[in-house]
């Protein structure tokens, strides 16, 4: 069964039924729905503290939702203005009209919400599964993204970690289904203590009113029909991107990535290798890398302070690179065309991007960044530029939610 294969649950009928409880909305942010062609996604904003600023985009992983970057979020509202989305069906987002979960899928996602907000570039975040998405939509689409940062990257890996393999095991069609029989007797605290126990370097560090906050996004996630089914799917989706090789593979994509990189990789992390936070500094083109031996696989949530100090060093730097690359105009005359010495940057660093296209002399980047790798999909895509078509549902709360746990 592809990743495209029709739902179980139709994607009409799902995104017409009634949602249970209430998604939770930190103080200081705010949720709303946007209508896209073929898809709706929900998204959690968090306003810069001055206008100006520019923009953000947070994606999540397996599992998770726009809450898990509601602890990051609020530590860079001076330096960035920025929305999470909740990929499709996750979160409070119904499942795409196409059931397309793939990589492609949903990188396809983000890039629409991009063109049609006008957000572009951005700095864009991905957590694990919400890595190998924005690895992608950086390749293909390098005019959307100002930088990079990725926490735990879903990106292949040949000896896969034996604590990863349940969660791959989820790809296999009819795994879901019969997990979702066995388990039917735990309880939403069963579930997020067993999530957490796999996304946290120490389980403990989660405060109770955290805790609490997950059991109830729990309770509600269980009660929406195509829960598994989206969690198996996009399962299937990772594994599918994982095995297509050539100038679609996830390592190849990311050697295209032009933009400035944050590599963020947790020592205790029991999905994402530690071991591979080395291969992505050499493989992405202008990479740092942050290293932190207690974090687990969301390091955004346990270490946010870490995190958001990086990635204002990766701006400072990058800031200062353009700067040098590119001087403020003066009434120097200009170097003579023959001058040896007029050759661009002293030290031979430079921020990619502009003239060079990160999708190489031979590759075809379709206008919606749907760059040929469909991991399995059918390929049927609408316009990614097309506009935003319905209006957007706020809500404003008080109710901090400082934790939940994705992979």
């Amino acid at each position: 069964m592809s990743s495209t294969d029709s739902p179980r649950v139709p994607p009409a009928v799902a995104a017409a039924v009634p949602k249970p409880g209430t998604v939770k909305v930190a103080e200081g942010e705010r949720l709303r729905s946007v209508a896209l062609p073929g898809l709706t996604l929900s998204v959690r904003s968090r306003p810069g503290t001055t206008e100006g600023l520019p923009p953000a985009l947070y994606v999540h992983g397996l599992g998770g939702s726009s809450q898990n970057w509601s602890a990051l979020m609020p530590l860079l509202e001076d330096s960035v203005d920025g929305e999470a989305i909740d990929l499709p069906g996750f979160g409070d987002s119904p499942p795409p009209d196409d059931g397309n979960y793939s990589v492609t899928g949903h990188a396809r996602a983000v890039i629409r919400f991009l063109d049609a907000r006008d957000r572009g570039p951005v700095h864009l975040f991905g957590n694990s599964l919400g890595g190998a998405v924005t690895t992608r939509v950086a390749a293909v689409r390098p005019d959307l993204v100002r930088t990079l940062t990725l926490v735990s990257p879903a990106l292949p890996e040949l000896r896969v970690q034996r604590t990863a393999l349940p969660t791959g095991l989820l790809a296999v069609p009819g795994v879901a289904a019969l997990f979702t029989r066995l388990t039917k007797e735990w309880t939403a605290e069963q579930r997020v203590r067993g999530v957490t126990a796999l996304c946290y370097g120490d389980p403990d560090s989660v405060s109770p009113e955290g805790f609490q906050a997950a059991v109830e996004e729990m309770e509600r996630r269980l009660q929406l029909p195509y829960f598994w089914d989206a969690m198996a799917r996009s399962a299937r989706g990772v594994v599918n991107a994982y095995t297509l090789g050539g100038q679609h593979g996830l390592w190849r994509q990311a050697e295209r990535v032009l933009a400035p990189t944050l590599l963020v990789y947790g020592g205790r992390d029991q999905l994402v290798s530690y071991r591979m936070a080395a291969r992505a500094a050499r493989t992405y083109r202008d990479a740092r890398l942050l290293t932190l031996p207690d974090a687990g696989h969301v390091a955004m949530m346990e270490y946010p302070e870490r995190v958001a100090a990086a990635f204002r060093e990766l701006v400072a730097d990058t800031e200062a690179l353009h700067r040098q690359r590119d001087p403020a105009p003066t009434t120097t005359p200009a170097r003579d065309a023959t001058d040896p010495a007029g050759e661009g940057s002293a030290d031979g660093t430079s921020i990619r991007g502009g003239a060079k296209s990160a999708a190489g002399a031979d590759d075809t980047v379709r206008a919606d960044g749907a760059d040929g790798a469909d991991d399995g999909d059918d390929g049927a895509e609408h316009a990614g530029g097309a506009a935003a078509t319905a209006a957007e549902r706020t809500t404003e709360g008080t109710t901090k939610s400082t934790t939940e746990q994705g992979s």
